[in-house]
């Protein structure tokens, strides 16, 4: 079966039934959030079963259930940088902590946004040549080789309360490799903390909420998209069920997440990322997969 299309949208999940859809929900909700890539899973994990591609605008619209979950997750962090930020403008505290993780926010998605748009056509055509397995294996091996050269060369020190601006604009350069499939969000801003050495849950902690507005704004675009793709009320049907089974598994997906790396290192996801970027490299090269 072929993607469907509409006005040159891939949207294949709408040719999906619920289980199908459900499936893909459970595997983009844990995946959206852990270093291993959302995007590459929806896309390999279809292929295997036989069933078409969902389509990248179901993977954009799907960042709205890891929205809710990391905002349920670290309510009380995001609370306090919103009115921390606000009650630091008021007393013209620009040194506030909250004001000054607010700014970096703010800056870490600059990035990302210019090169989203710039890039949008070419990310949610159908048969889009960045979501061939090759690009996502290939990705998973270049990702996995720097996940391991950040365990293996930096000191994991520092905690989110020192970052600076230079961080932020770092971490939020890197995270423009998201939008490559196979790379990962979190992997990407997950790896350039490591690098900047903070600790391992400090990381995961600095990724999510600098990711925070790329989210928010990439999905909340896609359903904008949508919406005017004038859609038959059954294929939203489809996707407010995916968001729904996404967003409970996204949540333990970070509960998951941040309690393994207080004790672990990233090491199994390296391994799990070469693995699978080598799977990948085989399959399409034998012709297994295509």
């Amino acid at each position: 079966m072929t993607n469907i299309c509409s006005t040159g949208l891939d949207i294949g999940f709408a040719s999906l039934d619920y289980l199908q859809i459900g499936i893909l929900g459970i595997i983009q909700g844990i995946t959206e959030l852990l270093p291993v890539s959302s995007t590459a899973h929806m896309r390999i994990v279809p292929a295997l079963l036989g069933w078409p591609d969902p389509g990248s605008a179901f993977s954009a619209a799907m960042q709205l259930a890891a929205l809710a979950a990391v905002v349920s997750y670290f309510w009380r962090d995001v609370r306090q940088v919103v009115g921390g930020s606000v009650e630091a403008v008021r007393q013209r505290d620009f040194n506030n902590q909250w004001f000054i993780l607010a700014v970096a926010i703010v800056l870490a998605t600059i990035p990302i946004g210019i090169a989203g748009i710039a890039l949008s056509s070419t990310l949610n055509a159908c048969n889009s040549p960045l979501r061939g397995l090759m690009v996502i294996g290939i990705s998973c091996v270049v990702m996995a080789i720097l996940l391991a050269a950040a365990e293996l060369t930096c000191r994991h020190r520092r905690t989110v309360s020192e970052m600076r601006l230079r961080d932020a604009l770092i971490v939020g350069i890197a995270q423009i490799g998201a939008l490559i499939p196979g790379v990962s969000r979190s992997g990407s801003t997950l790896t350039a903390a490591l690098f900047l050495n903070f600790k391992r849950e400090e990381a995961a902690r600095f990724s999510f909420l600098l990711g925070l507005p790329a989210i928010a704004l990439a999905g909340l675009k896609e359903l904008w998209v949508l919406f005017h793709a004038d859609l038959p009320a059954s294929v939203w049907g489809h996707l407010i069920f995916g968001l729904v089974i996404a967003s409970i598994s996204a949540f333990f997906a970070i509960w998951g997440l941040m309690r393994f790396l207080e004790k672990f290192s990233t090491w199994p996801f390296v391994i799990y990322r070469a693995v699978l970027g080598i799977f990948l490299i085989v399959a399409v090269s034998t012709g297994l997969l295509s």
